[in-house]
């Protein structure tokens, strides 16, 4: 995971917003579909370790998935949530920006900037 990549939905405003901003600063990410083509099991342990976030803090608590899965209790193990998000792409925060090692969520999409510095 060496090139910048976006884990970006196209129908997600923040998500297009951070891929305009990325382009206008002619930063060209690897487009990753991740609804299409959810992330392995290992590749979102990867993005955590990156993001340095626990996989709930990743977690879109207002979709349909999470409640019908059962994921607000707080004693399920990070496995199951990892796996609840390979399963259910929807469930994962977006857009996620990967560049020079290093990964953040782009919520605003500024955000995304920071690891250009």
């Amino acid at each position: 995971m060496n090139e910048s990549r976006l884990y970006h939905n196209p129908r997600c405003s923040k998500s297009r917003g951070a891929l305009e901003l990325l382009r206008e600063r002619g930063i060209d990410p690897v487009v990753v579909p991740y609804l299409e083509t959810p992330p392995s099991i290992d590749e979102l342990r990867v993005l955590l370790s990156m993001l340095d976030l626990p996989a709930r803090a990743l977690l879109r608590t207002g979709e349909d998935e999470y409640a019908q899965l059962g994921l607000a209790d707080e004693s399920l193990p990070q496995d199951a949530l990892i796996g609840a998000m390979h399963a259910h792409p929807r469930l994962i925060e977006r857009p996620i920006f990967v560049h020079g090692g290093r990964a953040i969520i782009g919520r605003p999409p500024e955000r995304v900037l920071e690891l250009l510095d």
